[in-house]
């Protein structure tokens, strides 16, 4: 681990710190695994991960709750590492937030799966004609005899492919908007769903198009009551939101340690990189960048583990400044890297690469923005 004097404020417990130092000597036994074929990778990875016991918390037991610290530190550990490894343990984690925070005894099953690698989940909300704007959901839900007829089409679904279960929001009617969704929880292998396309992207993950045809869930598949959709919605973005902001923590930290070890090695003119006034400037903007959105991102998901109901505005700052920042500390890093920076395969490009989606996914930095201002003007 590079730096880990972060550990050392008070938002912390000392489990925090004993699981940071674990997790990382895990993945540097363990990360990266081969690529090659990126849902061979992404199933090893749950595997891996569900096997020595870091996906039990992805999610919470009946007598547990979420620890929003634990979940930051673990995807940030990851990432730094390797970003495959985040993605498949955030997928676990936001596939079945739902589940984990709502779920019904026979619903927490499949949790019960998830937490151990031998089952992987999705999130599905996204739309073709509704990313950002949950109200405009046009999947249906309609009642039939002994459950619920589901038609519609879901987009850049992660994990979509390889998922064992869905969990799906469709529009059930009870009012106009936001308030008529529903959520429902959906096996991979129900006659209807079809992989309608899978989606390739610059960091390749396992994302695909699903078309849903007459598919029929029964009455036990509704997650909570009807119309509430929307509310766990964004009652599992406001706790895996901090940790997208995590996630892109850990690759800010990842090209700060790679952009040192590159700027003392490095010479011209006969001095280091390093010992140029410029270059050091640019290196005090990435420390400060990377230290501001630990901040954020810490404050945030220790707010919510002490007891709030919502953290909508501090989860808010967290995932538009950790991941702006990301994108421009990594920008700087591949800079700092001359031609070795744009070169194919190498970590600085690869974290390029890797940064992009984190501005868009779970609110993209725009929506962001509109969330915070909302919150100062209230």
């Amino acid at each position: 681990m590079g730096d880990r004097t972060f550990l050392d404020w008070p938002f912390f417990e000392p489990r925090h710190r004993d699981l940071a130092g674990a997790l990382d000597d895990w993945c540097a036994a363990h990360l990266p695994v081969d690529h090659a074929d990126v849902d061979a990778a992404c199933r090893k990875l749950v595997a891996l991960l569900g096997a020595d016991g870091w996906l039990r918390h992805s999610g919470a037991g009946e007598a547990e709750r979420l620890d929003v610290r634990t979940l930051c530190l673990i995807r940030e550990t990851l990432a730094r590492h390797e970003g495959l490894a985040d993605f498949a343990f955030a997928m676990q984690g936001l596939g079945m937030g739902a589940v984990s925070l709502f779920g019904s005894p026979e619903q927490r099953e499949w949790l019960d799966r998830t937490r151990v690698g031998t089952a992987i989940s999705a999130f599905a909300l996204t739309e073709p004609e509704s990313g950002s704007d949950v109200a405009a959901i046009a999947t249906t839900a309609k009642r039939v005899q002994g459950g619920w007829l589901i038609e519609g089409e879901k987009t850049w679904i992660s994990n979509g492919g390889i998922a064992d279960v869905y969990v799906i929001f469709a529009r059930t009617g009870e009012a106009p908007g936001a308030k008529g969704l529903s959520a429902f929880l959906m096996p991979a292998d129900v006659p209807g769903l079809e992989i309608a396309e899978r989606l390739e992207v610059v960091a390749p993950h396992p994302l695909a198009r699903l078309r849903l045809s007459g598919v029929v869930l029964p009455e036990g598949a509704l997650i909570g009551r009807p119309g509430d959709g929307f509310k766990l919605a964004m009652s599992v973005l406001d706790v895996f939101r901090s940790t997208v902001g995590a996630a892109a923590l850990g690759f800010a930290r990842r090209a700060l340690d790679e952009t040192l070890t590159r700027v003392k090695a490095r010479r011209i003119q006969g001095q280091a990189l390093a010992e140029l006034q410029l270059v050091q400037g640019h290196l005090a903007d990435m420390a400060l960048k990377i230290d501001a959105a630990a901040l954020l991102v810490y404050r945030a998901a220790w707010v919510k583990d002490s007891g709030a109901a919502r953290v909508t505005r501090e989860a808010a700052m967290a995932k538009l400044y950790a991941t702006e920042a990301a994108q421009e500390v990594i920008d700087m890093a591949v800079q700092l890297h001359g031609g070795d920076g744009v070169r194919h395969g190498s970590v600085v490009e690869s974290l390029y690469r890797e940064i992009r989606a984190l501005r868009i996914y779970e609110g993209a930095s725009d929506v962001q923005r509109v969330v915070i201002a909302r919150s100062v003007l209230g």
